[in-house]
């Protein structure tokens, strides 16, 4: 079964078990709203790829693949509890994500703040049960997501450094955006039985290309082609890859970034996929943009 489908599937299973006819309804219906239909589904994508590069072919990769299936799983539903919450009224005011109503414009804002948490708990929960006939993996899998996403390091605390009075852009984008990258690729490399060590340089160089090519779209790039506001980076005066160089370095910066990410891969595994996955993500867009700003 392709990778995509697997963790649409996964998802969906995560979500029903969430739903229960005691349990808000609203609730139920607004968690899967955020959830569903995804984007790029990359960061999932992302550490199946890395459980697939660490196991070689046949029954091992088969079984590396469904491991990995589950940290991917928690990490896309933290991804979207996450963007759930930098929607919300007191972060972006956003009205707009993936191209309908953000989950506080469609359900209201204390409903969304119920969602994000949820999800946060779902995730957390999914690792638990689908990992604890293998303890093995369950703790080292299980502290790799939470890293990924609480303080110091991860997501949550990339989104509270944009309330300190000063930030070094580098450990802004590293926690706000490279930490779910990390996660995914060192999961993955968990789940195939691998170091999960050599993937952490993979993850971090592919989230400094994704938050630099997010820059570039929040400024280039319209609200129907990437499906939410653009020019936020302004409107909140945040640090941005813009503010030092010009679309041009920028966009080489990212090929650069992307180029040191493959390089880092170890040696004995194979890149190929990796490669494909991360050239139809963030290619497209570098091409969209070049359009963009040579129009």
């Amino acid at each position: 079964m392709e990778s995509s489908l697997l963790i649409e599937e996964s998802l969906q299973a995560a979500l029903d078990g969430a739903r229960g006819p005691a349990g808000p309804a609203m609730l139920a219906e607004a968690m899967e709203y955020a959830v569903f239909p995804g984007g790029a589904r990359l960061r999932p994508q992302l550490c199946l790829a890395v459980a697939a590069a660490c196991s070689g072919a046949g029954a091992r990769a088969d079984a590396a693949n469904l491991t990995a299936l589950v940290p991917a799983t928690a990490l896309e539903l933290l991804h979207c509890a996450s963007l759930v919450h930098d929607d919300l009224p007191c972060f972006d005011d956003a009205a707009l994500r993936r191209g309908k109503p953000s989950v506080h414009a469609a359900y209201g804002e204390a409903t969304a703040v119920l969602v994000g948490d949820a999800l946060i708990l779902l995730a957390v929960e999914t690792v638990a049960r689908r990992l604890r006939d293998d303890p093995v993996r369950l703790a080292p899998v299980m502290i790799t997501v939470c890293e990924a996403v609480g303080a110091p390091d991860g997501i949550i605390a990339g989104q509270a450094w944009e309330m300190e009075a000063e930030v070094d852009i580098a450990v802004y984008h590293r926690t706000k955006t490279a930490a779910l990258f990390v996660g995914a690729c060192c999961a993955g490399a968990l789940s195939a039985g691998a170091d999960p060590e050599p993937w952490r340089t993979v993850g971090a160089k592919i989230g400094e290309a994704y938050q630099a090519l997010d820059d570039l779209k929040d400024v280039f790039a319209t609200a129907r082609e990437i499906g939410k506001p653009v020019a936020q980076d302004r409107r909140f005066k945040r640090p941005s890859v813009l503010d030092v160089a010009g679309p041009e370095v920028v966009s080489a910066r990212i090929r650069r970034s992307l180029r040191h990410a493959l390089a880092a891969v170890p040696v004995e595994a194979d890149a190929n996929h990796l490669a494909r996955l991360l050239d139809g993500a963030v290619g497209r867009f570098l091409a969209m943009l070049d359009k963009s700003r040579a129009a």
